[in-house]
């Protein structure tokens, strides 16, 4: 589990990996999202092995490249935004955060001004 009580707390599911798709962490939120797939037991795991073809690819070729990735998804008629993106500890590289919050289908966007 996540170490840091802001982060179990928090309303979007957090899943930390290592560079070769280990899953080192996971918030409450992030347990509880993948349930039907193991849920908390998936830390250790790869979570390469979770990915069908061709998502399996592409997370491995995100895992290489160390590129941000941001997509929406739609399941059981709720938006989410997932954001994953590489992360670094003082300045190597050591995996990927995926970050999924819910949003809802219809929402404001503002232009802010420099």
């Amino acid at each position: 589990m996540a170490k840091h009580s802001w982060v179990q707390g928090f309303a979007g599911a957090i899943t930390i990996c290592d560079p070769d798709g280990i899953i080192l962490e996971m918030n409450d939120k992030s347990v509880r999202g993948y349930e039907d797939q193991g849920g908390a037991a998936l830390i250790g795991t790869n979570m390469l092995d979770c990915h069908p073809e061709p998502a399996r690819t592409k997370t491995r070729e995100l895992l290489d490249s160390r590129r941000t990735n941001v997509y929406t998804i739609e399941k059981r008629g709720q938006k989410k935004l997932v954001y994953q993106a590489p992360w670094y500890q003082d300045g190597r590289y050591r995996g990927f955060v995926e970050l999924v919050l819910e949003i809802p289908t219809e929402m404001p966007h503002f232009v802010r001004q420099p």
